[in-house]
């Protein structure tokens, strides 16, 4: 994100909140979009992981730290704390959570990495029609979404599903809790993480809850991103700076990304790599016009005049991570540094980045990750590298799916702190694609960026999300090889092979697309 020093950051400015799966964080934006140096406080944490899939986290303890990360930036925002007009908010996607009547929490905070409820997917997928709720919802029956797991609770916590009154993201929960009376429900960005929200009409889908046993007073109300909310009395107390200014609901990371990047419209799209990775594009689709949802892909929205169509990877900066941990590689290390400087598909393996399970593009619920061709010569530098190459090779799958929804002569640009730290990581995912990538400067944040715009246009301070400076201006271009591109998509080939093999589509729709096909290299 472009940043700026306090004495040069314009007025008014926007406490950003960013509420991600691996920290959270509150820092401020000008009016310009510009992040103020100096302002940020981000407090890391650590998801619960169990040995039958389970990914989650407990919801008090991440309120906490979001209250600490405000406390944190208020304070370092001393007297220009005076000059915030408004809060926004992004969150992870897709997170669920019960509260009683009391709005206190029934369950922990799940993931969308939890993957307990894999067989309950399978099993509405046999007894309803995946494909046309697919396509009202934007969202498949996998363990990632809501349908899945509150099937999973109802089978195996049935004392929990009765001692719940609603079901909520952790955003909701906690803006509910900051703004007591006055919380506004959830944004029709969050909700259509769900798999419980009709994208296109951008209301509740009534089948989809219906196979639920679900009511829409389970539910709560919804909103757009302009629905302003106040601070509880004791919050107000506690930040008087911000007593007066508007909390506005939070949207979906992903779609904040997009408008953090710039990347609103079929000229651009944003590619994002941190724990997790994404292809996303945001598309005009005013309530109740239809739009395209290719197989592949998911559709969400950013708010109800625009949708994001995109996929996203279960494995990205996690996978790098655990093949580091597992061969006692540092980043700053020699394996690292042999890793990036191998040739393309040049160490002998073929592996399937399923670790932390699959989404986009294959959707293979509960997969489990596979490295083939290892040989007595195999090195930790080989496994290094075949990780960072087969995440490229998925990116180059959602590419060519959202390809045909794009303009003919598209940018990407990439954020995201796994890829933009690391040159090595940028090429590689330039030269799989076939396609020039802008990235992000190191350090930017595109997703708290993209809620602070946000807020900013529903604050009335500027007049529409394209009225801020074009964060990608002096990017840093990488321009693919022709010579790397086609060792790749040889390596990718190898990739869907394995894949079609071990894990066919349950639905009979291909896993891949024969011969790993992609565009030629400097589109």
């Amino acid at each position: 994100m472009p940043s700026v020093p306090f004495p040069a950051a314009e007025a008014p400015l926007v406490l950003a909140l960013d509420l991600g799966t691996s920290s959270l964080r509150a820092l401020l934006v000008d009016r310009r979009g510009q992040a103020v140096l100096g302002s940020e406080e981000q407090l890391p944490y650590r998801q619960r992981t169990t040995s039958d899939g389970g990914v989650e986290a407990d919801a008090e303890t991440l309120f906490a730290l979001l209250v600490r990360s405000v406390d944190g930036a208020m304070a370092r925002a001393g007297d220009r704390g005076q000059e915030i007009a408004a809060v926004g908010a992004t969150s992870f996607w897709h997170s669920l959570l019960g509260i009683d009547a009391a709005g206190e929490p029934t369950t922990p905070v799940l993931s969308w990495a939890d993957t307990r409820s894999a067989p309950q997917a399978a099993a509405l997928r046999r007894d309803a029609d995946g494909e046309a709720i697919r396509l009202r919802t934007g969202c498949r029956f996998h363990s990632s979404y809501w349908p899945a797991k509150l099937r999973w609770l109802a089978e195996t916590q049935a004392d929990v599903i009765a001692r719940t009154a609603r079901w909520v993201s952790f955003a909701e929960f906690a803006a509910q809790r900051l703004g007591g009376e006055t919380a506004a429900g959830v944004t029709v960005s969050m909700a259509s993480g769900t798999g419980l929200l009709d994208v296109h009409r951008l209301g509740w889908d009534g089948e989809v809850l219906d196979l639920l046993g679900l009511t829409p007073d389970r539910l709560s109300p919804l909103v757009d991103a302009d629905a302003g909310t106040t601070l509880a009395p004791a919050y107000a107390r506690r930040w008087p700076a911000l007593a007066a200014a508007p909390w506005y609901p939070a949207i979906g990371d992903g779609a904040a990304a997009n408008v953090g990047s710039g990347a609103i419209g079929p000229g651009r799209i944003a590619l994002t790599l941190g724990t997790s990775g994404a292809m996303r594009l945001v598309l005009p689709a005013p309530n109740d016009a239809a739009f395209p949802i290719p197989p592949e892909l998911w559709a969400y929205r950013l708010d109800r005049d625009h949708a994001v169509v995109g996929g996203s990877l279960s494995n990205g900066g996690n996978l790098l991570r655990w093949a580091r941990e597992l061969v006692g590689a540092p980043l700053d290390g020699p394996a690292m540094a042999a890793a990036a400087a191998l040739p393309p598909d040049g160490h002998g393996l073929t592996l399937l980045p399923f670790v932390a399970g699959e989404r986009a593009p294959g959707w293979h619920d509960g997969a489990d990750g596979v490295v083939a061709g290892l040989t007595l010569a195999t090195k930790p530098e080989h496994l290094l590298r075949a990780t960072l190459e087969s995440v490229a090779h998925r990116f180059a799958r959602i590419s060519d799916a959202l390809r045909p929804l794009a303009d003919a002569e598209h940018q990407i640009v990439a954020n995201g702190g796994a890829i933009v730290n690391s040159p090595a990581w940028l090429g590689i995912v330039a030269d799989a694609l076939g396609h020039d990538l802008l990235a992000m400067p190191a350090g930017d944040e595109a997703t708290a960026r993209g809620a602070a715009l946000v807020a900013l246009v529903a604050a009335g301070v500027l007049p529409d999300l394209g009225a801020a400076p074009d964060p990608a201006v002096g990017c840093v271009l990488h321009r693919p090889d022709p010579e790397r591109h086609a060792r790749y998509r040889a390596g990718r080939a190898r990739q869907e092979r394995l894949e079609a093999v071990l894990y066919p589509s349950e639905d009979g729709r291909p896993t891949a697309p024969a011969g790993g096909q992609s565009p030629t290299p400097g589109g």
